[in-house]
């Protein structure tokens, strides 16, 4: 059974940090990039962050870039987002994904849904 179970979201003031884990199974764990996407209320899906598990290329949407910081562990087949400088509109459910290692650079860009989502964890921020 494929499994992708985030954790690490909570509620943080502005500024501060987190740091988000997405566990995989299932699955061969480098035959795909894992990607981060967030989803506030209202608004569309839209990727943050995504790396080749193959080669460790990693990608960043412009408004994280320099905040966050996308790594992974492929002992423990987990990737990890850890989010520094939290801003009130970084407030969102944050998901990540498995996606064809292709499209890792396309989906911080525009949305590609993913082949395989996890069931998501929030992320709020206060001002």
């Amino acid at each position: 059974e494929v499994q992708l179970v985030e954790s690490g979201g909570g509620l943080v003031q502005a500024g501060g940090s987190l740091r988000l884990s997405c566990a995989a199974s299932g699955f061969t764990f480098d035959d795909y990039a894992i990607a981060w996407f967030r989803q506030a209320p209202g608004k569309e899906r839209e990727g943050v962050s995504c790396i080749s598990i193959i080669d460790g290329s990693t990608y960043y949407a412009a408004f994280v870039k320099g905040r966050f910081t996308i790594s992974s562990d492929n002992a423990k087949n987990t990737v990890y987002l850890q989010m520094n400088s939290l801003k009130p509109e970084d407030t969102a459910v944050y998901y990540c994904a498995a996606v064809r290692d292709e499209i890792c650079g396309v989906v911080v860009v525009t949305f590609v849904p993913g082949d395989y989502w996890g069931q998501g964890t929030q992320v709020t921020v206060s001002s």
